[in-house]
């Protein structure tokens, strides 16, 4: 059982993006079981710079584009209580920046598909509730999970194997 992810994709790369937003989604159902449940649905954009420069201005006040948005419709606590049976709910929105993402992947020497899977597995953390912002042991959790789902679809450590296990 994983969750649903539909996707908006306008990125030129050459890159089923909703087979790779899938294989991130089982992946990351793996890591963080709340994700695993088949009720949860998720959307994800893959957006140039300056839609995501906007809604990052709109709903963080920050002028300026950012790799990747994750907008939670669910609390955490949502997910834990979350009944086996009955109507889809929607976990939330993700966003990705092209020109962000392409730059970042350029920098790092790795593919656009794989920083990408790596920026949707941790829109999708965000969404259930991990945040890398509140304590640095929280920062090295969340790492480790996207490290180990990464792993799981055959994309190597993006921290480099900087963080604790």
């Amino acid at each position: 059982m994983q969750l649903d992810v539909s996707i908006e994709a306008d990125w030129p790369e050459h890159t089923d993006w909703e087979a790779l937003a899938a294989r991130v989604a089982e992946a990351a159902a793996h890591v963080a079981p709340e994700l695993a449940h088949a009720r949860l649905a998720a959307s994800v954009m893959f957006a140039d710079d300056a839609e995501v420069r906007v809604l990052n201005r709109e709903w963080r006040g920050k002028d300026k584009p950012t790799n990747v948005l994750s907008f939670p419709m669910l609390e955490p606590s949502d997910l834990v209580d979350l009944a086996p049976a009955g109507p889809p709910e929607m976990l939330g929105d993700i966003a990705l920046a092209l020109e962000t993402c392409a730059r970042e992947a350029a920098d790092k020497g790795i593919a656009v598909a794989d920083h990408a899977a790596h920026l949707v597995l941790h829109g999708l953390l965000h969404l259930a509730g991990y945040d890398h912002e509140i304590s640095d042991s929280d920062a090295e959790a969340m790492e480790a999970l996207e490290t180990k789902a990464l792993a799981l679809i055959g994309i190597a450590d993006p921290y480099g194997g900087s963080h604790q296990s």
